[in-house]
């Protein structure tokens, strides 16, 4: 039997699935098929050339007419989104390309030819890293570089990985699955150990101190929070920590703090995190032991973690520093590829290039590692946030080039952090390139976008789009999280929305004081934990070739799934991104408009695994911002009006029948972000002794006595459910009896929408689920 390739190239044509997706293929393109389980659907793109060097750009094929999305790297450290429709479209760095592409039908006949999605992933072969780029000819290129003149290679065999079918979420997946099954150099998010912190409440020092954070700094913003009763459960002391020498003094290497081209000096805490008690020997307690101590036991803080530079700091290690001779550090001078020279400059490497970084041998960076982590683990710390990660792929000269000396300094990293942190504590900052991603084994969160700049007010709607589309890619290698934020900001209700669905962790960085504790007690129950979604957040189907930043029309919708609800957030994103003339992020609408979508249930991609079987395709959407309850049939769709920097959160909870006249559907905590999350099981007893009687009569909102004497119950209704507060249900008829934790309980019951409203006590335990039972 003979199986047609599904991704061939025919007459110079690369064909997917019968759809034509790039034109005029050079001879020297080769297409390899994949095989074995996984790898059927796809085929690698390799190149050959005539002679051996250390880069080179391949023409791969004319693309034109196609709409796709692409996150390319506009800077050195972080990517975000593109859109467009040719070749001369595609941005240098690009790291990641969908392209959807459809059968054109005539003009009043039916379009049921399904779209196929196409993957493209630029991957590592050898000590060769790819990535794509456009030109003005509208030609896809492979730009394939060993960052080594010493490493050369006249050709590779499986360059770019392509997957294709016709849901997205599900291609991608695919894809990424095959990549690790043919690279076996890096683990597929599912499979990692995600850290516990993930589910709790934090608070970073960055935006609150900068490089100028303290101990006492530390304390007061500890306090401050725990105050308010928004009680922070893990804690990041960021960059200002560390021994740092102050040798090189430029004012063009300061930007809000951190001194690019310092280096370390030691291993441990400097002067100002020293705070031993008088009369005691300075050398009896370590002052970051203090802190910790203090932090978990007065505070209840159950997770610390503090920062540090891949290369130790920002301009690497103090080559032979005291103690720290045995590193074999040596300077070096980075050198950045033409891709990303071709984006945005950067300060760093700008500051780097002249001053050196003091790069610690990798043979010895696991020692280098190893005796930092065990140091902190002994003060009681339990992860770290590794920064500037993308520096190490400007280093590779002299140590078998970019994929080579990132692989050997992400070994080293994740063997010392499984040693060191029992909890997998680690958390991927600056880290966006593909030498990393595709040599992350072990490490389970990774920074989404950019920062959060609290003071650039073109950063936060490019913030929510950039952190929403990474997602797409990031979050099938790790968990993106989505950067802290202030709690007290114009922008902080639609950062804080966005946290709440994004799957990611949740935490600020307020400077202690500075807190808005009713925008928090949204996000955070009472024993400091969140309510977490389930996946990373991505943009749903619908806008994944949109521009939701600067086409004019487009909102942004991120879907989620909880334990049992779907959710989507609606975002005005319009007026500022990436600008490749000005090479930075700017505004470019100062006047946005205000714009109108749809929202329905078929927007949460899995919402019917969620529902599960049997479910008929209704649903109740409860409006988060609006407080409306809107009983949606199937395919129906619920209009969203949005002005810039607004937002409003859609729960959609799938209808249950339980009886022919009765259906119901949990929502969960009406005046959290994440409504939904608070609601983790459902289940249904038929009543089947008893006859169910109907009652039609009207029924009084405020009626919670049960109505025995005029119909039987005919189910009990089963809910496990977290949090304190107005806890909400739809329920077709009124209940007859309410009860949590098997006592009786008032609540409320709106006729007209189904709406039924009760109230959850604060729990005495953490993590606590009520057992909530509804007798309908």
């Amino acid at each position: 039997m003979t199986v047609t390739p599904k991704i061939s190239i025919n007459n110079g044509n690369l064909v997917v699935h019968g759809k034509t997706i790039l034109t005029g293929v050079p001879d020297n393109i080769v297409l390899t098929p994949g095989t074995g389980a996984g790898l059927l659907a796809g085929a690698f793109i390799g190149a050959t050339a005539s002679n051996s060097k250390s880069l080179h750009v391949f023409p791969v094929g004319t693309l034109e007419g196609l709409r796709f999305m692409c996150l390319f790297r506009f800077k050195l450290w972080w990517m975000t989104q593109r859109m467009g429709t040719c070749g001369k479209d595609l941005p240098l760095e690009t790291q990641f390309l969908l392209v959807e592409s459809k059968d054109e039908t005539a003009e009043g006949e039916p379009d049921d030819a399904p779209t196929i999605y196409t993957v493209f992933l630029p991957l590592l072969e050898g000590q060769f890293r790819s990535a794509l780029q456009g030109n003005e000819k509208n030609e896809v290129e492979i730009c394939l570089e060993s960052g080594d003149t010493a490493v050369e290679t006249d050709q590779g065999l499986h360059l770019v990985y392509m997957h294709a079918g016709t849901n997205p979420f599900e291609v991608i997946s695919q894809a990424v699955e095959a990549a690790e099954k043919h690279m076996q150099t890096f683990v597929n998010r599912e499979k990692k150990k995600l850290p516990s912190f993930v589910d709790w409440f934090g608070w970073c020092t960055w935006d609150a101190f900068y490089t100028d954070v303290t101990a006492e700094g530390v304390e007061e913003g500890l306090k401050s929070l725990s105050e308010g009763k928004a009680p922070p459960r893990f804690l990041i002391i960021d960059d200002g920590w560390q021994q740092i020498g102050n040798e090189i003094r430029e004012s063009n290497a300061v930007v809000q703090g951190a001194q690019f081209a310092n280096r370390l000096i030691g291993i441990k805490e400097n002067h100002k995190f020293q705070r031993n008690k008088k009369g005691e020997n300075k050398n009896t307690v370590p002052g970051l032991k203090l802190l910790v101590d203090e932090a978990k036991q007065q505070h209840n803080v159950k997770y610390v973690y503090v920062w540090h530079a891949l290369a130790g700091y920002w301009g690497g290690v103090k080559p032979a520093a005291a103690g720290m001779e045995h590193y074999d550090t040596a300077l070096a001078y980075p050198v950045s590829s033409p891709g990303v020279m071709g984006n945005q400059p950067d300060i760093v490497m700008d500051s780097l290039a002249v001053h050196g970084l003091g790069l610690v041998h990798p043979k010895k960076v696991f020692s280098f590692y190893n005796e930092l982590h065990a140091y902190l683990a002994s003060c009681g710390v339990d992860g770290v946030k590794v920064d500037v990660q993308n520096i190490i792929e400007t280093l590779g000269a002299g140590h078998g080039g970019r994929v080579a000396l990132t692989r050997a300094y992400h070994q080293a990293l994740e063997a010392s952090i499984a040693r060191n942190f029992p909890d997998n504590g680690c958390i991927a900052c600056m880290c966006h390139n593909t030498d990393g991603m595709y040599n992350a084994k072990q490490t389970a969160v990774v920074r989404a976008s950019d920062d959060f700049y609290p003071r650039d007010p073109a950063s936060h709607t490019i913030h929510i789009s950039s952190v929403a589309y990474n997602s797409v890619f990031l979050g099938e290698f790790m968990q993106p999280d989505w950067d802290m934020f202030h709690s007290l900001h114009p922008a902080a209700d639609y950062h804080a929305a966005a946290r709440a669905i994004g799957g990611c962790p949740i935490y600020v960085s307020d400077k202690p004081g500075n807190h808005n504790f009713d925008l928090l007690k949204k996000l955070v129950l009472p024993d400091g934990s969140v309510l977490r979604a389930l996946l990373p957040g991505r943009p749903t189907r619908d806008g994944l070739f949109s521009d939701p930043a600067r086409d004019g029309k487009s909102l942004l919708k991120i879907w989620n799934v909880n334990k049992c609800s779907g959710v989507v957030g609606v975002f005005n994103c319009q007026g500022a991104g990436w600008c490749k003339i000005a090479k930075t992020t700017r505004i470019h609408d100062t006047s946005p408009g205000t714009l109108t979508t749809n929202v329905s249930a078929a927007d949460v991609d899995i919402i019917s695994k969620v529902a599960g079987p049997n479910w008929g395709g209704d649903v109740v959407v409860y409006c988060h911002r609006s407080g409306e309850l809107i009983r949606l049939p199937k395919e129906a769709v619920v209009p969203v009006t949005l002005k810039v920097l607004e937002f409003e959160v859609f729960h959609l909870c799938p209808l249950k029948e339980i009886t022919s006249s009765i259906s119901f559907a949990p929502i969960g905590l009406l005046d959290m972000f994440n409504t939904g999350g608070a609601v983790e099981q459902f289940d249904v007893k038929e009543e089947s002794s008893n006859q169910a009687a109907f009652f039609d009569g009207e029924v009084a909102s405020e009626l919670t006595t049960p109505l025995s004497d005029i119909r039987a119950p005919s189910a009990i209704i089963t809910l496990r459910a977290r949090g304190v507060g107005r806890f909400g249900a739809y329920s077709s008829q009124c209940p007859l009896k309410c009860t949590i934790d098997g006592t009786d309980t008032s609540f409320e019951y709106e006729s007209a929408t189904g709406l039924m409203t009760l109230s959850l006590p604060v729990p005495e335990e953490e993590m606590y689920r009520w057992v909530i039972d509804i007798q309908v």
